[in-house]
């Protein structure tokens, strides 16, 4: 008989800290095993398995707080098989963040926050009291992109970040932002580096007296970076709408079971950690579940 040894682990590629269930089904033979309650902090030896017909399982793995994922694995006759399963944590199941005081951020984004004196909803806050003020999603969502932005360098050596001047709206899945008109040129003269490529602009909205510009996305196979530019004509003013696209990569990535990744907006959380796995982007903050 043939015995498969399973590697549960985070994001981070460290022993998950969950209780997991596990269902095993042979693939052309009548042989289904499941193992409960088991936890994920050791790695997991499952024994007796069949390895006639191929010896090929398809293997579920259940946690309690992070999504469930499958793959196949193949065992063979007397031998010990390995697998390597990564879970991400479930967005609803997180209850907050554990981020960053305001004097701790990166110098660059604390100029920004000082200067936005006229973010939406936010009355004059600037600064510290802004950055105190935003719930867990919009902290998440803005050091999401913040960190996605500086790791996206054009040519010049200028990050993407550089070019933000002050914020006038944060959602978890998006901010909106003042910026230097010289962010665009940078954007679309990046198209001939295949740093970003121009996308359908359709979907997003202006805010009151600007207009759509144009669109532009990296390439990432997920967790895309998109630049949505509008203008003011009577300022001349533009403007970012900026977000991280999970294109649904929170499935395709980890191999979450399909019946239970749902659509609706991006979730911040699914972005932390696609970043950090598939990325090797640190946002510097944590996830409470």
């Amino acid at each position: 008989m043939a015995t498969l040894r399973l590697s549960i682990q985070d994001v981070e590629q460290d022993p998950l800290d969950d209780t997991v269930d596990i269902v095993l089904k042979h693939t052309r033979l009548t042989d289904t095993r499941t193992v409960r309650k088991q936890s994920a902090k050791k790695r997991i030896a499952i024994t007796g398995l069949n390895p006639d017909q191929g010896g090929i399982y398809q293997v579920q793995v259940f946690p309690l707080r992070h999504h469930p994922v499958g793959q196949f694995a193949t065992v063979s006759e007397d031998a010990i098989a390995n697998a390597t399963f990564v879970c991400p944590v479930l967005a609803n199941r997180v209850t907050g963040i554990q981020a960053p005081d305001f004097a701790a951020l990166p110098q660059d984004l604390q100029s920004v926050l000082a200067a936005s004196n006229a973010a939406e909803g936010f009355g004059n806050r600037t600064g510290q009291q802004l950055w105190d003020a935003l719930d867990s999603p919009r902290k998440a969502g803005l050091l999401n992109i913040y960190f996605k932005m500086k790791h996206t360098v054009f040519g010049s050596g200028a990050d993407v970040f550089s070019f933000v001047t002050d914020f006038t709206r944060f959602r978890g899945d998006r901010f909106f932002a003042n910026i230097k008109k010289e962010l665009r040129d940078e954007t679309k003269n990046s198209q001939a580096s295949g740093l970003f490529h121009e996308v359908d602009d359709s979907l997003h909205t202006p805010p009151p007296g600007f207009k759509l510009v144009d669109s532009y996305k990296t390439p990432d196979h997920f967790g895309n970076l998109q630049l949505t530019f509008m203008s003011n004509p009577a300022t001349l003013q533009f403007r970012v709408d900026a977000d991280i696209d999970d294109a649904q990569g929170i499935g395709h990535i980890f191999q979450v079971l399909d019946h239970l990744v749902t659509g609706g907006d991006t979730n911040p959380y699914d972005i932390h950690e696609i970043l950090v796995f598939s990325q090797k982007i640190d946002p510097d903050y944590t996830l409470i579940v």
